[in-house]
């Protein structure tokens, strides 16, 4: 059980400056604390909420044919332990991950034999997932997910035969979808990540070959403009903002070569920049920001599936190991509660 380093023995708690790391954003301005709600801990992780631990980490699902289990698991930092969850009611994969108002969504997906329309939503409170959430328009894996403004966004995606460039929202209060100014590209695979009130959509597959183009849609006037290029082109990325930048990860190029080289984005100067690559080589995975660390998480190297997980330090441009999940989990994404 728990975090494990390489020879399996459980990791001592990460180091004070990683866990409580940045104060303040790249503008030297001090970010609010965050602090415990009464979403904070769920059945798994008993015990007096902190706020250093006021985080939950989430891997859900993570299936293909041949390993088809399609696991959950959550991280209890209380006790430096992951933990099996409910897992969700369909087995799927290339399936979008999100949370939005204390649950978490899925969304999409394929199985063996067809892409999935369908939508379910977990609750940490009771460990269990209901399918009663309502469906996208069209069946389509490879979505992307993000939370923007109280509504969930779904871009693109591939519907089993071509790349898609639809945008849908979702209304968790009316429980419905609503179809929003499609993409300038069409886009599989994409990541996406939101930026000073504006939803940032990076890179994917348009159906031929990995992008590194990127598009910016604008809520207030509902259109979508061009922004800069990434430096390398890249699908199935991990992504997340990270002291005021966008950060993608890993993913495959247009070669279909699995990446270990990390980038940022400045909004401010609108350039990319180059970041230490990560140890391992990691498509699929994911980038999350965890008690104020920046994780990157699982993936695939090209050779196995990864439970390996990798802590970025920003002031020494450094990766180092940080532990192990307790399974792999095949195209599996990490979901974060706070």
């Amino acid at each position: 059980m728990g975090v494990y380093n390489e020879q399996g023995a459980a990791l001592a708690e990460p180091e004070q400056q990683h866990m409580q790391t940045e104060d303040k954003d790249r503008k030297g301005r001090p970010l609010p604390r965050r602090h415990s709600t009464s979403a904070s801990h769920s059945r798994f992780c008993k015990g007096p909420p902190k706020d250093i631990f006021s985080d939950m980490m989430f891997m859900v699902g993570g299936w293909t044919k041949e390993d088809p289990s399609c696991l959950v698991e959550q991280f209890c930092p209380e006790y430096n332990e992951w933990r099996t969850a409910a897992p969700m009611v369909n087995h799927r994969g290339d399936v979008a991950v999100c949370t939005l108002d204390g649950r978490i969504y899925t969304v999409g997906g394929e199985d063996n034999v067809r892409c999935c329309s369908s939508v379910e939503r977990y609750n940490p409170d009771t460990d269990s997932w209901s399918a009663d959430v309502a469906p996208l328009s069209s069946p389509r894996r490879g979505v992307c997910l993000v939370p923007m403004d109280g509504y969930l966004y779904a871009i693109g995606g591939h519907d089993g035969f071509t790349a898609m460039n639809t945008v849908e929202r979702y209304d968790p209060k009316m429980n419905t979808w609503s179809k929003q100014t499609p993409m300038l590209n069409r886009r599989s695979r994409a990541v996406a990540a939101v930026l000073d009130g504006r939803l940032y959509v990076i890179g994917g597959n348009d159906g031929d070959m990995a992008l590194s183009s990127v598009e910016r849609f604008d809520p207030e006037d509902g259109t979508w403009s061009v922004c800069p290029r990434m430096l390398s082109p890249r699908e199935n990325a991990g992504c997340t903002v990270y002291l005021g930048y966008i950060y993608v990860s890993g993913g495959k190029d247009e070669l279909n070569l699995e990446l270990s080289a990390v980038e940022r984005f400045d909004p401010d100067s609108m350039r990319w920049t180059p970041v230490k690559r990560m140890k391992s080589k990691r498509n699929n995975n994911s980038l999350a920001v965890f008690n104020g660390a920046l994780l990157a998480v699982g993936g695939s190297d090209g050779i196995t599936n990864l439970k390996t997980i990798e802590v970025y330090s920003h002031e020494s441009n450094t990766w180092r190991h940080f532990g192990s999940m307790k399974s792999k989990h095949p195209g599996g994404r990490v979901a974060l509660l706070c």
